[in-house]
């Protein structure tokens, strides 16, 4: 892969600039999306009903909103042992 002459303190500016664009778009409702790499959104989560592992007993898991990311085909193919 490609090398990109960076100290550590400014790689790591890079990367937290980069998390912090992705946190405040998806917190506005926005779709994130990273050409060949995927793509971040929100999925709203309705309430059901879970179980206590340890003792069995079923309870509520109340309605909630998630992050989810879908890999491109590209990471999946490069990930997964594709060709590539």
């Amino acid at each position: 892969y490609g090398r990109v002459d960076l100290s550590k303190g400014n790689a790591a500016d890079v990367v937290e600039s980069v998390f912090e664009m992705i946190r405040v778009g998806l917190e506005k409702g926005d779709d994130i999306k990273l050409p060949g790499f995927g793509n971040f959104s929100i999925r709203q989560k309705r309430q059901r009903v879970g179980r206590n592992p340890k003792t069995g007993e079923t309870m509520p898991i109340t309605a909630r909103k998630v992050v989810t990311f879908k890999p491109s085909s590209i990471l999946r193919e490069r990930v997964g042992g594709g060709k590539g």
